[in-house]
């Protein structure tokens, strides 16, 4: 057994696994949760070195699909859907290309199973930079992250994974910050070439996102042949949260 994950639930029924994406916790998809706990059960899962989970030695997509397949059987789950946005859809796609009788079907929300550019190098140097200043409050670590991250949004975004130090003495990130650092260049690569998957699978993108190209369906196809691209028009990256009914409606529709 492997790093040990924490999970919540939702709801009774077939079950649907969740997977946030980078710097996250499972509690970023609660909307997707609550939209499918009426016909699903629903686990939303911390992915290692994320939220309440354990930390690895080496973040990889490989090795974070191979923690998802060890919950699994821990729960003992034969198989399940999954719902993956960003790092936590590629996390989806490792699982179910390396382990495809764990995966009934499939939905990526707005990533490719391609290699990515670094573009999280602020976020990066904000974390460490909240992490040397030994804050007091939340509203301290957001006057640091300031500096080193503009927009509103992705702060509270990030903030949600502050918590208070041993004995109440600062603030410092629940998240493996310093090797989710190291291992940044590693969660970016491309899924390694295997058997394609042979289930169905939905890929939701943001019309006003560029996580995924179009030389990408490409990829897609040859790894995912049985799947379908959606297009979210008023949406980007964070499409769930941009245009969280539309998306649980193709989720809805496309899993029943």
């Amino acid at each position: 057994m492997g790093t040990v994950l924490h999970d919540s639930v939702l709801g009774e029924g077939p079950d649907v696994v969740l997977l946030h994406g980078l710097f996250g916790q499972g509690t970023n998809l609660g909307g997707i949760a609550r939209g499918l706990q009426g016909a699903y059960r629903v686990h939303s899962l911390d992915l290692p070195d994320h939220g309440r989970s354990g930390w690895t030695a080496a973040p990889s997509i490989p090795g974070y699909a191979e923690a998802v397949s060890d919950w699994m059987a821990a729960r003992s789950i034969s198989r399940a859907h999954f719902v993956g946005h960003s790092l936590g859809g590629k996390v989806a796609m490792a699982l179910a290309l390396a382990c495809p009788t764990l995966v009934d079907r499939l939905v990526v929300a707005d990533i490719a199973p391609v290699a990515y550019q670094p573009s999280h190098g602020n976020i990066l140097a904000g974390l460490a930079a909240v992490s040397a200043a030994g804050c007091a409050s939340r509203g301290d670590a957001d006057a640091v992250l300031q500096a080193h991250v503009e927009a509103p949004g992705v702060r509270q975004f990030l903030l949600m994974s502050l918590m208070r130090t041993e004995h109440n003495r600062a603030m410092d990130w629940r998240l493996n910050r310093e090797g989710l650092t190291q291992g940044y260049p590693r969660l970016l690569e491309a899924l390694e070439e295997s058997t394609p998957f042979d289930g169905e699978c939905l890929f939701i993108r943001g019309a006003h996102s560029d996580y995924v190209k179009e030389g990408d369906m490409t990829v897609v196809a040859r790894l995912f042949p049985h799947y379908r691209l959606v297009a979210l028009a008023n949406s980007g990256h964070w499409l769930h949260m941009d245009e969280p009914a539309q998306f649980n409606t193709q989720l809805l529709a496309f899993l029943t």
